[in-house]
Order: structure tokens, then sequence, then C-alpha cells
């Protein structure tokens, strides 16, 4: 005879199995919304985002794995890697400055040679 129910782990409670199931959408849209802030607001930096990443993730690795409680477990796990998104969105947002910059000075450049390089208006 088949079981149709899963099996429940042991250790486990209905609202830590909840947020399990739903634990990577859940800290993707925290990085979003933790982006969206520290897009338009002033107060929130990166460095701010950075100094909270690196505090939750060194929280992660010394102590949220190891919890008993399943529910804090998960929690911690979704706010760890928020905050390593969050890392990945500002180096990310890095890039893509530095090669605005790129084009703007290679922009730049070719419109300099090109108006120096047109003599016959001279």
């Amino acid at each position: 005879m088949a079981y149709t129910q899963p099996m429940i782990e042991a250790g486990t409670t209905r609202t830590g199995r909840w947020l399990r199931e739903r634990r990577v959408r859940i800290a993707l849209w925290v990085a979003v919304i933790e982006g969206l802030i520290a897009a338009f607001s002033h107060d929130i930096g990166r460095w701010t985002i950075l100094i909270m990443a690196v505090i939750v993730l060194a929280f992660y690795i010394v102590a949220g794995r190891q919890m008993k409680w399943d529910v804090a477990r998960q929690l911690s796990w979704i706010a760890a890697t928020s905050q390593a998104l969050a890392i990945l969105v500002i180096i990310f947002a890095f890039i893509l400055k530095l090669v605005a910059i790129v084009a703007i000075a290679v922009f730049a450049i070719v419109a300099l040679v090109y108006l120096f390089s047109d003599r016959r208006h001279a």
C-alpha cells in the first residue's frame, strides 16, 4: 500500500515547513525590497548594506545553522540568503556603473577625435 501523504521530518514545525517551502521566494523579495530602499533612499547606501550583510551572514554561519527551533533556522537562512543577494546587487550595480563610465569615456574620445580630425572647417 502506497502512502499519499509526504513524510514529515523530525524536529520540524508547521510554520518551519511553510517557511522552508517558500524561503527562496521570500529571500528574493526581501532582496528586491532592500535594493529598492537602497536605490531610492539617501540614508541607506551600499556600505550600510554590506555591513548588515556581513553581520547577518556571520550570524548564520556561527549560530543560525545549528538552531534547534526550526522556524528560527529557516528565518536565519532567509535573512542570510537575502543579504547575499543584496551583495550581488551591489556588485552588479558597480559593474554596470563602471561599464557606463567606460562607454561615456569611449564616446567622448570618439567625439573628440572626430571633431579634431575635421580639417575642412578649420
